[in-house]
């Protein structure tokens, strides 16, 4: 589905896998601290993973507190 749409995959294969896919080390690691990050957010910041601001500007200002406070720590 992804192919067809023109997204290539940028996930690496696995070690015992006979065909290697390309992919960029770099781009896996940022997108790899996003994740963590994101899942830091739903733990502790229950608040972002709901939702419950419902107003656009509030909402980012919380994530970006959020953020902030994590990459604090």
């Amino acid at each position: 589905m992804l192919l067809e749409q023109g997204i290539a995959p940028r996930i690496p294969s696995r070690r015992q896998g006979n065909k290697r896919i390309p992919y960029c080390k770099r781009l896996y690691k940022m997108r790899h601290r996003v994740e963590n990050l994101l899942g830091k957010l739903s733990r502790t910041w229950h608040r972002l993973a709901t939702r419950y601001d419902r107003y656009a500007p509030i909402f980012l200002s919380a994530a970006f507190l959020a953020a902030t406070v994590i990459s604090w720590l």
